[in-house]
């Protein structure tokens, strides 16, 4: 059980994310899961910005993600029943009809932003969009100490940061959000796409591939993809295998730059 006292500090969290709309939520009556609830006028909370471990919630052959039920109830302690203001930084309403939004709930203790409360716990990963990019810089700094910790899901196997020059093993982590450190070999423009190789052998090594309407965004931002080379980074996104695994960049915070040389 992690007292949310130890959490107080985050009644400022607000002022790390300043730039989001506030608005008001409601009470929250159902945890569906580590990352979505419930409010009472019927609206579903999906948090933006996290990932927690995954519960089947009806789907079939769905394996129960390790510490997912351990999620819920942290959540369920922190939240079920008690009111919360929800703040908007991008897209608000996803396919499904989910509300995007941060999450603040009031406790005996101050209010507490629910993603970064679950991020220290270890309970979830950041997880972001190209249309939700907001309040991401402390959310890192929280995983990242998390991490280091070896606090809730980075105590497991399952969760923990793969390594980009062991191709085989992330093939066999196809279709499954991870985490993966290595050094760039070759950042190559094709096109409109831009590769950044993380071995010698392209159809079988480890590559993160950005395609034309993420390298807008690394423009706006004023990042060159292309200097990556040579750099140690950690790349996040879904695996697939496409002339080796791989992972789709979608928008700049999908990299994380470790070393630049």
């Amino acid at each position: 059980m992690i007292s949310t006292a130890a959490f107080a500090l985050l009644a400022s969290a607000t002022l790390a994310c300043e730039d989001l709309r506030m608005a008001p939520g409601g009470m929250v009556v159902e945890v569906t899961d580590g990352d979505t609830v419930v409010l009472n006028d019927g609206r579903k909370i999906r948090m933006i910005g996290t990932q927690a471990p995954k519960l089947p919630l009806g789907r079939d052959d769905f394996e129960t993600w390790p510490l997912a039920p351990e999620a819920q109830k942290v959540l369920s302690d922190l939240v079920l029943n008690r009111h919360v203001r929800l703040g908007f930084g991008g897209e608000e309403i996803d396919r499904h009809e989910r509300v995007l939004a941060h999450v603040f709930v009031e406790t005996d203790e101050g209010e507490v932003w629910t993603q970064l409360f679950m991020v220290s716990a270890g309970l979830a990963r950041v997880y972001s969009f190209p249309d939700n990019r907001q309040c991401l810089e402390p959310l890192f700094a929280a995983e990242a100490r998390a991490r280091a910790d070896r606090l809730g899901i980075w105590a497991n196997p399952y969760y923990s940061v793969r390594a980009a020059d062991r191709p085989g093993e992330l093939l066999d982590r196809v279709g499954h959000y991870e985490l993966v450190e290595g050094r760039v070999l070759l950042a190559d423009r094709s096109g409109s796409r831009i590769f950044l190789n993380f071995g010698r052998f392209w159809k079988e090594d480890f590559t993160a591939v950005i395609e034309a309407p993420a390298l807008r965004l690394f423009e706006t931002a004023g990042l060159d993809p292309l200097v990556l080379e040579g750099a140690l980074v950690r790349i996040r996104g879904w695996v697939d295998d496409r002339d080796g695994p791989r992972i789709e960049i979608t928008h700049p915070e999908q990299i994380e730059v470790l070393a630049t040389r």
